[in-house]
């Protein structure tokens, strides 16, 4: 634990808060910048022989006389025969399982997260502050988010003025990101399963088909892809994931 002063003078010199004011810092804990991790492991399966379709939607999924998964259709109007899918489509989860007659609840929880331009972030480290999260996002960007504006979106609040009031809050704690400019303010649902939990593994009723649907999924992310590669490679589940099985949703 950290006083404001200290926190100033070892890791962030623009961050202001109050002298005395105490500061838990984790040294040991980071993130995920999630558009580089992809875009590496994006490019390491297309190298090691993947095939990468981008802005193409999944329209339909056919299953065989037995019910396991035999197709799936595409946007552009190709088909592609395959064994295997793995719904990892987010807040589109449900849809896709909707394309094999499966109902899997989702949560309606919006949030807003406002990406911001500057000449230098002025910030080294995720914080949460009072009122704002503050994260960097390479060297000339900032991304933010309140749990406290997110409750402004079922209001009607344009998402111009959502983002003015993360902005508004990030100077406040960062003063130098008043020459700051909001670059992208994005609205969307979190992938939330209706208990909450993350929802991943096979579904027994429909062979060859596993979800991979959870909050938090770029902080998740690298442990349940190896999870659940394992579980489709060996058809052995792993006991972490034995309490989020997709198969509590079937009834």
């Amino acid at each position: 634990m950290y006083t404001g002063a200290e926190v100033r003078r070892r890791l962030e010199p623009a961050l202001m808060v109050p002298d005395e004011v105490p500061v838990a810092f984790y040294p040991d804990e980071a993130w995920v910048h999630g558009r580089h991790l992809v875009g590496r492991l994006v490019g390491q399966a297309v190298a090691s022989g993947a095939e990468h379709r981008s802005g193409t939607a999944v329209c339909g999924i056919g299953t065989g006389a037995d019910g396991s998964i035999r197709t799936v259709a595409l946007s552009d109007g190709s088909c592609l025969d395959v064994n295997i899918v793995v719904n990892a489509a987010g807040p589109s989860a449900s849809h896709l399982a909707g394309l094999i007659a499966r109902h899997l609840p989702m949560r309606r929880e919006p949030g807003v997260v406002t990406r911001i331009r500057c000449a230098q972030v002025p910030v080294h480290r995720a914080m949460h502050a009072p009122h704002i999260e503050i994260r960097p996002d390479g060297d000339t960007s900032a991304v933010l988010h309140s749990r406290e504006i997110d409750a402004l979106i079922d209001t009607g609040e344009d998402p111009a003025e959502l983002a003015r009031l993360l902005h508004e809050s990030a100077r406040h704690v960062v003063p130098e990101l008043g020459n700051s400019r909001i670059a992208q303010t994005r609205v969307a649902d979190r992938p939330i399963p209706a208990d909450g939990f993350p929802s991943v593994g096979a579904v027994p009723t429909v062979p060859g088909y596993y979800e991979a649907v959870s909050h938090s999924g770029i902080t998740l992310g690298p442990v349940i892809g190896q999870l659940l590669a394992s579980e489709i490679l060996s058809g052995k589940r792993d006991a972490m994931l034995a309490d989020f099985c997709p198969e509590r949703f079937s009834h």
